[in-house]
Order: structure tokens, then C-alpha cells, then sequence
């Protein structure tokens, strides 16, 4: 039997991971400057007496807002929304409205029904009804995605593993957002494989808006470089689905395919600062790991070049290795790989200190006279005043570089950030989008002049410009001289341009 492709295909490559929702992808979108595949998709939400009638209302504004990035159409995508408790309700079904301000208009006008928590008989009701041709379902095709994305705060009331998996077989898609005291084990037994790519999770409703970006461009698959949808540091050059990154003139793209430098590896001192608090949680602790990995893999690790250390913090501060333990990257990966989870609080503030105080200091393995660069990650709001450490950082010379997840705090991360904040700080909803973060985070540090060397330079010009003016004068004399013409003047004069032409494209 033929599938059409699975969304989470589309939604790998596409998850978005700087700072705020990019509003250029909003009107690339609405420019048209991306092709939708026909998609019929179904939101199922809970709205049990869990949650309550200000928490619907933010439900209500997530769906909205990626309806309103969707390309709405009988020919593109087509919205239901099923509501559920203890009872199903089909509030908006695949026929009824054809436009986004036919969708939005409704969605907004949805109830909460306040009883138990069905999710079981929500599911058979979106694969028996919701998705009937009845109801405005397109037939089967290769062609047309079924995707269901269920929303949920609470355990189920009856079972769900074997209804998701009669709906998986009939070829629906199943993602699970879980919101606060959601168990993890129902939304793995709803969700489709892999887990990671269809399973999410926040901590609470007032944060679930974040997660708008990842459902909106996972319909968007065409020009990724108009959308901003790609992690090039210079020039993006679109192809049908994808792109390829070059660079501008005077830069050399790296082996990492995305970033450019027009400087050698200078030797550099790097230390990761990272959020090891209870929030994070275990399985993204792991996803932390692997970034801090990918962000070693573009350095260049050696006793001359790149030294990194790795500080862990929570209601403590914990250095796990100093700078210059670990000066290849297999051990120093290694090393990365074996960091335990603290878990507790979140002192951001006590950790920057522990930067500033201690990490670059000889003593712990910093070089004299070597950039020191530090990457701090946090998913949540510190629990201590971080202004006065953040800027000591920077004071001190510092390039400081700000990553955030879920409900770490923008404003916070700014702050931390070095100028311009733009290219050093950034911000993901998603853990699983962590990845695109590490490709887009670029360390490229340029080794300072010798002010001595160009002092002697500035000497030596002087010099050859005074030599150059008699040897022009002399020049002019022989022309009214042709018989004392010297040979080896005009080969001086000739020598001496080209020093000069030398010369300054070196001062350049």
C-alpha cells in the first residue's frame, strides 16, 4: 500500500529556532512563497474541568495562530477541530469553513465542556467521523496528508493504545501536545514514531503559544530561503524543498556547510555554562548534551587552538572539567557524554559570578591574552538577580552568547547576551529544535593585528614613499637626459611600486 509522505518529514527540517516567531515566515507565507501540501487536519482538545476556562482561552489562541499560517483552502487544508471530555463535540468539521477568517471566527467560539476526560472516544470519534468523507475528508491518496494534533492536560479516563493504533494503520498521524501534569506514558502510546518528533510537552497552558511556529511551518516546503527557514550564515540558495548555503566574496564556507570565515582559527578559550535544574528534565538534559557536542565539533580543539570547559548549575554551581583538561574532541565529547543531572533550582545569577570569578581564571586553566567565550543555556527564569554578573561578563572583555528553551525568559537572555544581541542570544520553544540552534550558533573569532607590527609597517611606507619621490624626480630628469638614462633606476622605481602595491594590500 502507498503513504504519502509522513509530516513529521516536512516538520524535521523546518523547525525554526532563533529567538521569536520570525514574522518574515508569517509573510512569506501569506506572500505566497511557499507551496502547502494537501492536508486534511483535525485539532482534538481536551477541555475537561482540569483545565480551566482561562487556559481554554490560550488553547483557543494556539490554534488560531497556526491556522492563520496555514494555507486554508478545499485544495490546500482543509481545518476540524473536535472538543472533548467526557463527551465529543464536533465543533468545526473538514467542510464548514473554507477560509482562515471562517476558522478563526469559529475556533473562537468553542466552549469548554468541563466534565471528565474521554481522550479514547475523542480519538474514535476523529477517526470514524472527523475524517469521513461526510464530513469534508478528501479520499485516501498518496497525495494528502491525515494529521490529527491532540492536546491534552490529564490522564484518560478509558484507553487510548489500541484506538491510536487502529488510527495509525488508517494512515492518521498522530501528534501529542501534553500541557502541566500530563502523564508522558499516555502521550507516547497517542503519538506516532518516532516519539521525539511527534511527542510535546510544556508546562503550562500560558506557554503552549510557543509552539505555534513548529506546527505552522510544517506546511511550508518549498523556498526555504525566502522564508528565513534556514540556518546559512551568509547566502542561501534555494532548490525545490531544500537549499545549500555559499558565501560572500572574501569568505571561505566551512566544513559544516553552513557558516563562513574570512579568519584563521584563533586560539580560543570557550566554557559552556548550562541549566542543570529539575525543569529541564532528564530526556532533554540528554538533547542539552548533544548540542553542547555539536557546537565542539565546529571548534577547533587543541593544546594551541580551542580549549573548552563545561560548568553545570542549579541551586548550585558545579564545574564539571576546566579549560585544557581535554584538548581533542573525542575525549572531551566523552567527557560531555558522562555530566550527571543535578535537577533542583535555577541560579543563574550565582553561575555567571562563578564565570566571571573563577572559569577564565589562570588557575583554572584560562590563557592570558586568548578570547574567552561563554555559552550559557537556561529553560527557565532565574531564581537570582542576574544583571550585575551579566554585565561583568561583558565588561570584562567576554563575548557572552545566551541559548534558551521553553520558559526561559527573553528579556533575561538579552541581558546575558553580548552586542550585537541579535547574533548572540537565541531562543526555541522545542528542545528537539536545540539542533538548529547549534548550527546557527557561529564562534568566529578573528586574531587582533600586532599594533607593533603595524607600526614597523607604517615606518617601512614612509620610508619607500620619500625613496619613491627622488627616484620619480631622477625619472623626470632622464627624460630630458636620454643619454644618462641609468638602467637600474627604472628597475628600482619598477621593484619599489610593486613593495608598495605590496604593501598596502597587507595594511588592507
Amino acid at each position: 500500500m502507498t503513504h504519502s509522505p509522513p509530516f513529521f518529514l516536512l516538520l524535521l527540517g523546518l523547525m525554526g529556532a532563533h529567538a521569536t516567531v520570525d514574522v518574515r515566515t508569517a509573510a512569506a507565507m501569506a506572500a505566497g512563497l511557499c507551496n502547502t501540501r494537501p492536508t486534511d487536519l483535525i485539532f482534538i482538545v481536551d477541555s475537561s474541568r482540569s483545565v480551566r476556562p482561562s487556559e481554554f482561552e490560550q488553547v483557543k489562541v494556539f490554534l488560531a495562530k497556526v491556522i492563520e499560517g496555514l494555507d486554508v483552502g478545499p485544495d490546500a487544508t482543509r481545518v476540524g477541530v473536535v472538543n472533548y471530555a467526557s463527551r465529543v463535540k464536533n465543533e468545526v468539521s473538514l467542510k464548514t469553513h473554507r477560509t482562515k477568517a471562517g476558522l478563526v471566527k469559529a475556533v473562537t467560539k468553542i466552549e469548554p465542556l468541563s466534565t471528565g476526560t474521554m481522550t479514547g472516544l475523542a480519538i474514535q470519534f476523529a477517526l470514524n467521523v472527523a475524517f469521513s468523507e461526510a464530513e469534508g475528508a478528501r479520499v485516501k491518496s498518496p497525495d494528502i496528508s491525515k494529521v490529527a494534533i491532540i492536546v491534552t492536560d490529564g490522564r484518560p479516563q478509558d484507553n487510548v493504545r489500541e484506538v491510536a493504533v487502529r488510527a495509525r494503520e488508517a494512515g492518521i498521524e498522530l501528534f501529542a501536545i501534553g500541557v502541566g501534569r500530563v502523564d508522558m506514558n499516555t502521550l507516547k502510546q497517542m503519538a506516532s514514531e518516532p516519539l521525539d518528533d511527534h511527542v510535546d510537552y510544556v508546562e503550562s497552558y500560558s506557554v503552549i503559544e510557543k509552539l505555534t511556529k513548529k506546527f505552522q511551518e510544517a506546511f511550508c516546503v518549498s523556498d526555504l530561503c525566502a522564508t528565513g527557514d534556514h540556518d546559512c550564515a551568509q547566502v542561501c540558495i534555494s532548490s525545490p524543498g531544500s537549499f545549500k548555503c555559499a558565501c560572500k566574496d572574501g569568505f571561505t564556507l566551512m566544513a559544516d556547510g553552513r557558516s563562513c570565515s574570512a579568519c584563521s582559527n584563533a586560539a580560543t578559550d570557550v566554557v559552556f555554562l548550562i541549566d542543570g535544574s529539575k525543569s529541564v528534565r532528564p530526556e532533554n538534559f540528554e538533547l542539552v548534551k548533544k548540542f553542547i557536542n555539536q557546537i565542539v565539533d565546529k571548534l577547533d580543539v587543541s593544546e594551541a587552538k580551542a580549549h573548552v570547559g563545561l560548568v553545570q548549575y542549579s541551586s548550585a554551581v558545579k564545574q564539571e572539567f576546566p579549560l585544557g583538561r581535554y584538548n581533542n574532541k573525542k575525549d572531551l565529547k566523552d567527557a560531555v557524554k558522562k555530566m550527571a543531572y543535578m535537577e533542583r533550582g535555577t541560579m543563574t545569577g550565582q553561575a555567571l559570578r562563578y564565570l566571571t570569578d573563577s572559569s577564565f581564571m589562570p588557575s583554572q586553566g584560562a590563557r592570558p591574552g586568548v578570547t574567552k567565550v561563554g555559552i550559557v543555556f537556561t529553560d527557565g527564569r532565574s531564581q537570582d538577580y542576574i544583571g550585575d554578573a551579566a554585565r561583568k561578563a561583558k565588561e570584562n572583555g567576554f563575548k557572552m552568547y545566551a541559548v534558551g528553551v521553553g520558559n526561559a525568559v527573553e528579556d533575561e537572555l538579552r541581558e546575558i547576551a553580548s552586542e550585537p544581541t541579535g547574533e548572540h542570544y537565541f531562543y526555541t520553544a522545542d528542545f528537539k529544535a536545540m539542533t538548529q540552534i547549534a548550527k546557527k550558533l557561529q564562534i568566529n573569532i578573528c586574531q587582533e593585528e600586532d599594533p607593533c607590527e603595524c607600526d614597523s609597517l607604517v615606518k617601512f611606507q614612509k620610508k619607500v614613499e620619500d625613496a619613491l619621490q627622488l627616484l620619480t624626480k631622477k625619472h623626470i630628469l632622464q627624460l630630458f637626459c636620454p643619454l644618462s638614462v641609468d638602467s637600474l633606476t627604472v628597475i628600482s622605481l619598477e621593484t619599489v611600486s610593486k613593495r608598495i602595491a605590496a604593501l598596502e594590500n597587507k595594511i588592507v
